[in-house]
């Protein structure tokens, strides 16, 4: 997609008034909870999938599939049980017959997986089996049945929320699974002026229809004018130095890394830096991307790929204090 400055411009100045929009319409359902709607927004600008994680009844649900209404993409929501099957949420196959002939054929019928915005509610209350189903859908963004691959409809996102690990009945995401994620975000609890908001506004006959802003071929595009957005070498080199120095067996990683970490990010976790920070940049009507537009975004992107150590559980650090020591750490690179 070639792009000159003055169209690159005027699509981002699109883009913007657009997400301002849509941001506006997910605030008549949802009360605080702004960062989270900001950072899932960057997600699916950047064509991430993103993984909700906060205790029961912090809106995770709700917000996904406002998204859905708002975005104007067809939703599916799975409900993620101790008892749910791989084919629950790809799909099976079923013995058919043909009316006169009698003749018997397999026909594959499609799961909820089919559809643009996959909400995974409680994805880690079913067992890694089961989520490990949705490994090929969020990576190739086909399924595969009998030798034959069906391609998912474009855009297709998962949106997964999960309970917090120590909670029972929860089982720990796959690493490989995590990985594919591109966001995790927390969402905490409201503070005293927000929740008394959502008390008025959830405890009368208030009903709330949310307009739809924007649909799934404008997203397409938007996405494209992110990936179309330069950026600058030392913008580049800051996402893979802080993606390379979070692995404790790279030479120049500091010591509190080597100390507390079992391993830290690949790869993905650079590229992920790269599309986020442009994405922010657009959000906000900017043409050019800096290292504060990595570094809002590094949290997200890193906290799930870093495995802390013994060492770190006895000095109560989390991977979100060490990658703040991280960000403290890495200068913004001068080329």
């Amino acid at each position: 997609m070639a792009y000159d400055e003055n169209s690159l411009m005027k699509d981002i100045e699109q883009l913007k008034l657009g997400f301002h929009a849509v941001k506006t319409e997910i605030a008549k359902m949802i009360v605080g909870q702004d960062e989270a709607v900001a950072k899932v927004l960057i997600a699916i600008l950047s064509g991430g999938h993103c993984l909700l994680l906060g205790v029961p009844g912090l809106a995770k649900t709700l917000l996904v599939s406002s998204i859905g209404q708002v975005l104007e993409l067809n939703f599916k929501r799975v409900q993620f049980t101790p008892d749910l099957m791989p084919s629950d949420i790809t799909g099976t196959e079923i013995l058919d017959e043909e009316p006169g002939s009698g003749r018997r054929q397999l026909r594959f019928v499609k799961g909820p997986v089919f559809t643009n915005l996959l909400l995974a509610d409680e994805i880690n209350r079913t067992p890694p089996k089961t989520q490990a189903a949705l490994l090929e859908a969020m990576q190739e963004k086909h399924v595969t049945n009998s030798g034959i691959k069906y391609v998912l409809p474009e855009p297709f996102f998962v949106l997964a929320t999960q309970n917090p690990i120590e909670q029972e009945g929860t089982y720990p995401l796959p690493e490989a699974q995590l990985d594919r994620f591109m966001f995790l975000i927390r969402m905490n609890y409201p503070d005293r002026k927000q929740e008394i908001q959502i008390l008025k506004q959830t405890t009368g006959n208030r009903e709330v229809k949310l307009e739809k802003i924007i649909n799934g071929q404008m997203l397409l595009y938007f996405q494209k004018v992110v990936r179309a957005i330069p950026v600058s070498d030392h913008v580049i080199s800051y996402c893979a130095d802080l993606a390379r120095l979070s692995r404790p067996d790279t030479p120049e990683a500091p010591d509190f890394i080597r100390l507390n970490l079992s391993f830290g990010a690949g790869p993905r976790a650079g590229q992920y830096l790269m599309l986020a920070a442009k994405a922010r940049a657009a959000l906000n009507g900017r043409f050019n991307v800096c290292c504060d537009d990595v570094r809002c975004c590094a949290h997200e992107v890193l906290r799930h790929r870093m495995a802390c150590n013994f060492h770190a559980a006895g000095e109560n650090l989390t991977p979100d204090t060490i990658i703040t020591m991280l960000l403290k750490h890495v200068p913004e690179p001068k080329n």
